[in-house]
């Protein structure tokens, strides 16, 4: 599969992901606190024609995971969809202003450590969106090339004595983003490939888990 940034790559994302099944919702997410981020997929702005997916780093201001790499999104608020949020949250993050119909599909739900149910919704973001930052939340906003995440060197697995799930890192630009936005990229990853793999067996470092 290429990674073209046009129409057809639309349509062959899209068509990945209705043909994706997600996991039912379980007695052991009932509870958490519903959150939703965006997989937001654009060009890669250096001419090549490829195609990536936004990451912001998060502000050192931040109460919680100051500094960290992070997929755009947040905390639903009271009565919205994981949908809703999603748009809500890139507006307010890096004023992209997106359509329901620029929805590509919806991928599993992750269960946190901290108490969250993460939902990751796929996006068209167009190729070069007006971004504006907000300050207070958003340090700097990047776009990762799809290659970058399909090298077969992009995703490891390690082991940690606090837990006998399996910790996974997804190498980008020299860093190593762990679950739950690497679980969430991984999940993406795969499901470009044409593969269903789970991501809710996997581990975050016991750094996240509070």
């Amino acid at each position: 599969m290429t990674y073209s940034f046009n129409d057809s790559f639309r349509r062959e994302v899209a068509s990945r992901c209705a043909a994706f099944s997600r996991l039912p919702e379980n007695d052991s997410t009932r509870g958490l606190k519903h959150s939703a981020v965006a997989i937001a997929l654009t060009d890669t702005q250096d001419g090549s024609g490829g195609a990536a997916f936004l990451m912001t780093r998060r502000t050192r201001d931040l109460r919680a995971h100051r500094g960290q790499w992070a997929l755009p999104g947040g905390r639903c608020d009271e009565g919205e969809t994981p949908v809703e949020a999603v748009l809500r949250e890139l507006d307010e993050e890096i004023t992209l202003r997106l359509e329901a119909t620029d929805v590509l599909g919806i991928l599993d739900d992750y269960a946190t450590r901290s108490g969250y149910l993460i939902t990751p919704v796929v996006v068209w973001a167009g190729s070069e969106p007006r971004l504006r930052l907000n300050p207070k939340e958003v340090a700097s906003v990047h776009r990762i090339p799809l290659t970058e995440i399909m090298r077969p060197d992009a995703v490891e697995f390690v082991t940690i004595p606090e837990s006998n799930r399996r910790v996974i890192r997804v190498n980008i630009n020299g860093s190593s983003i762990h679950a739950p936005t690497g679980a969430l990229i991984y999940q993406f990853r795969e499901v470009l490939a044409g593969r269903a793999t789970r991501v809710d067996d996997l581990e975050q470092p016991v750094f996240a888990w509070r």
